[in-house]
């Protein structure tokens, strides 16, 4: 358990007595490995005389030699392991700049390195709090995305205890330091630190942070109650052990095995319960408090006959939640009484499986009394509930090392926490760009976005924001959207917000420029594509609209989509083909494969031929069976097709099963030209394009023209159809120096 700060030893100098810290180190665990830790120790000490003089950044005389020594005591404390102990004493050396990690790493070894970059991560959180919100009012919102931010950011639950071991030195420390950074670290530690501590079910180290972060921000009512208490917690500790140790001899005197632990509420604690429900400080019956786990429901009440045999039990402090539970289904035996010394004494009592019931199930402690009751994200959930996993098996296996590679999460997350300029923490979904974050900002911020930087680098609009990054927008006083922003081939926006505010805003504009805008949209989108000239005033009718105008007036405001409408366009070209745009581009013939026709598998024989029945139309994903027909081959039918349950009725043998095959890599060959300003890379990045989008080139033909600078290529690659071209052609455009990029008939 983490005690009162113990002063580490000295020498004669002044300086810390390494040696006699190493023993005390390995007295708590006697697993490390003494020389491996004091070669880190010897090499942070070192690097931090070369500093000439370590920078302070808690409190005077506080080096980040000293800090890293009490830190990994704090998780020798917890029986982590060597790399992570050697993590510990090396990390505040790197977050000051007197250490590289790559000198880490070579010298460490990649576990250490990567453990020390895990927790410099979540030093982003530092500066996202106002340490003048009060305990009661501060911004709920603000701080759960924080919490979600943090834990989304640990892929090893060594780094969220190496960082609460820091924070617990922190806070420490900050005793002698300024008004501000006291309030600073104080609120850091009580809103996102101490919550984690408690949802990882670290339960005396939340209760220092919890203690002494209350203690600066709340100094008035701290003192209040510390003086109510009259004693240290540590008295207050050596007295629950007593009483513990006491009540186990009864017990098993009596026939009964329990397992008792008990705990000192701390001071916040008292303070909360008080608030919560009006209480004075004499009302507050579990300043001290004991847990009794038994077998049995007998032995329940057997121990609480004991309990009111050894000390007097306090009238109307008593509840039985095994006869009558609680709403949640939590059942235990709750009692006060005057203890020893005259103290009083809360115990509660169950069996284990009453236990186990409320600690995981849904009256969890963590759920239903913790700091961070709505959390509303299950990713957050299933993570939080992944670091406890593993800190619970360390408990029995003690090999966090193996257990943290062994249980590596893979939970996806499906939110990316990222802070604003002024370190605002914004949640978005996976994937989101910096358009939706500028759109989820504020609405003028994403009409007027003209770019974006990721920590402190220009970068495109369509880049993919992952979690923990901080993201400026650059505007512009005269900026509007552009349409582009809603092409789904470029990838400027993914969330249907912005999606919803673009479309606003340009139905706000004049018609006249809509129907401008909208009509030189399709005419570039469909010559980029090469398709024949087609009358639009027919592609409005499909489109279930009055006259081309109103069409090119929907596409200009963003009600109707460019896709929607080039798909429209395809009909009309070759009505014959229905909907099938991949027959609109010139095909090779393809050679027939045994066994399979289109898109069915036959079921135990192969080389049918098959088609699709008239009668139902049956689509991929349908239910469907096949009839065998004379000279026709094998005609495929939904299951429930009135045709095909009455040939079964009467020639049941002529059913056979079939099953829809694998999706079929149907590609046809396109040929494309790209016009681009001549340049070092240009076909490099052409051909990474290609390769990202798995497109296969079948030919390449390149030209540089030295008069203009120029270059023309002309490739012919294989392409599943018309959407998957414009994506392409699209994606090419935005590579540097690109002029044009479309479809080029073959000649």
């Amino acid at each position: 358990m983490v005690q009162v700060r113990a002063l580490q030893p000295v020498n004669t100098d002044g300086s810390i007595n390494l040696d006699s810290w190493l023993d005390h180190v390995l007295g708590m665990d006697p697993a490390l490995d003494r020389a491996a830790l004091k070669e880190a120790c010897e090499f942070a000490r070192e690097a931090e005389q070369q500093a000439n003089a370590a920078q302070n950044l808690w409190s005077e005389g506080t080096s980040s030699y000293q800090t890293g020594l009490e830190i990994a005591e704090i998780l020798a404390d917890l029986k982590l392991d060597q790399d992570s102990l050697v993590a510990a004493v090396i990390y505040r050396g790197v977050r000051e700049g007197k250490i590289q990690l790559a000198e880490v790493h070579q010298r460490f070894g990649p576990v250490v390195a990567k453990l020390i970059e895990g927790v410099l991560r979540m030093a982003a959180i530092s500066a996202s709090l106002n340490p003048r919100e009060s305990l009661v009012l501060g911004s709920q919102a603000q701080v759960e995305n924080l919490r979600k931010m943090l834990v989304a950011m640990v892929d090893d639950v060594r780094v969220a205890l190496i960082k609460l071991a820091e924070r617990t030195c922190a806070i420490r420390a900050v005793k002698n330091a300024s008004e501000d950074k006291r309030q600073r670290v104080a609120r850091e530690v009580f809103d996102i630190y101490a919550p984690l501590a408690h949802r990882l079910g670290i339960g005396h180290i939340k209760w220092e942070l919890e203690d002494l972060s209350f203690r600066y921000l709340e100094p008035e009512q701290y003192k209040q109650i510390a003086q109510l208490l009259h004693e240290r917690r540590l008295d207050r500790e050596q007295y629950i052990a007593n009483v513990v140790q006491q009540l186990k001899d009864e017990l098993t005197a009596a026939g009964i095995q329990p397992e008792i632990d008990g705990r000192a509420k701390h001071i916040y604690s008292i303070w909360r319960k008080m608030q919560k429900k009006g209480l004075q400080f004499s009302q507050i019956y579990d300043v001290r408090a004991v847990r009794v786990l038994v077998p049995e429901v007998r032995d329940c009440y057997t121990a609480l006959g004991i309990v009111h045999t050894l000390w007097r039990h306090i009238p109307k402090e008593f509840d039985d939640y095994i006869a009558n539970p609680k709403e949640n289904g939590y059942r235990s035996l709750h009692t006060a009484v005057i203890g020893p010394e005259g103290k009083v004494l809360e115990v509660q009592i169950r069996t284990q499986a009453m236990h186990e019931e409320a600690e995981l199930g849904v009256c969890a402690h963590w759920r239903y009394k913790g700091t961070d009751v709505n959390s509303g994200s299950d990713h957050y959930e299933e993570k939080i509930a992944w670091l406890r996993q593993v800190l619970e098996w360390h408990e029995e296996l003690g090999d966090i090392g193996g257990l943290a590679d062994q249980l590596r999460v893979d939970i996806e997350p499906d939110r990316v926490y990222v802070f604003t300029p002024d370190g605002h923490a914004i949640d978005l979904p996976k994937g989101a760009t910096p358009l939706d974050f500028a759109y989820r900002v504020h609405t003028e911020i994403g009409h007027n976005c003209r770019g974006a930087k990721v920590n402190g680098r220009i970068v495109p609009l369509n880049y993919s924001l992952q979690t923990g990054e901080q993201v400026e927008i650059i505007t512009s006083k005269q900026g509007s959207p552009s349409r582009d922003w809603l092409n789904p081939n470029l990838g400027y926006i993914t969330t249907s917000r912005s999606r919803a505010k673009i479309v606003h805003w340009f139905k706000l504009q004049a018609r006249d420029q809509n129907v401008a805008a909208g009509k030189a949209l399709l005419e570039r989108e469909l010559n980029r594509l090469d398709l024949p000239p087609v009358d639009f005033d027919k592609v409005a009718e499909k489109a279930n609209l009055k006259t081309a105008e109103d069409m090119f007036a929907a596409l200009g405001a963003g009600d109707l989509r460019l896709a929607h409408l080039v798909n429209l366009a395809q009909q009309l070209v070759e009505p014959e083909r229905g909907y099938d745009q991949l027959e609109l581009i010139p095909r090779r013939s393809t050679p027939h494969k045994p066994g399979k026709r289109g898109d069915v598998q036959i079921q135990g024989v192969g080389n049918l031929l098959t088609q699709m029945a008239g009668c139902c139309q049956p689509l991929p994903g349908d239910p469907i069976v096949g009839y065998i027909t004379q000279g026709r081959g094998v005609s495929i039918h939904r299951q429930d097709c009135p045709s095909v349950l009455q040939l079964a009725g009467r020639e049941p043998e002529r059913i056979i099963q079939v099953s829809w095959g694998p999706v079929p890599e149907k590609t046809y060959p396109v040929e494309i030209f790209i016009r681009a300003y001549d340049r070092s890379g240009l076909l490099r990045d052409i051909s990474q394009m290609l390769l990202n989008e798995r497109i296969n080139v079948l030919s390449m033909n390149t030209r540089s023209n030295k008069e203009d600078s120029t270059a023309q290529m002309t490739l012919t690659i294989e392409i599943p159809g018309l959407n998957a071209l414009g994506r392409l052609l699209s994606r090419i455009s935005q590579l540097p120096n690109i002029i044009e990029a479309k479809r080029q008939r073959a000649t």
